[in-house]
């Protein structure tokens, strides 16, 4: 499962498509230079219970990490994960 990143016009999102669908997403708007918001994290019912929003999420650390950047969420699903994983606390803006 492959996760792919894609950034136009101050929005972003982490993706994942199966035959062409995307069946998967986290989005988030460009803050700054140096940060983002997470705002929705959709999975298809397909994917539900193989902790693919985890898999995104983890992406998107990556990526704040490669980047020097912090991650705020407005998104529900995002909010309780950064809540629950004190590995992503260097990243996790609130």
């Amino acid at each position: 499962m492959e996760i792919k990143h894609i950034e136009k016009g101050g929005r972003g999102a982490f993706v994942i498509r199966v035959d062409g669908k995307r069946v998967a997403e986290m989005a988030y708007k460009v803050d700054s230079e140096t940060a983002f918001t997470i705002d929705h994290t959709e999975v298809d019912e397909s994917l539900r219970g193989q902790k693919v929003g985890d898999k995104l999420l983890a992406e998107a650390v990556k990526y704040a990490r490669e980047k020097g950047m912090k991650i705020s969420a407005t998104c529900t699903f995002a909010q309780k994960k950064f809540k629950e994983n004190t590995d992503y606390a260097d990243v996790f803006a609130g």
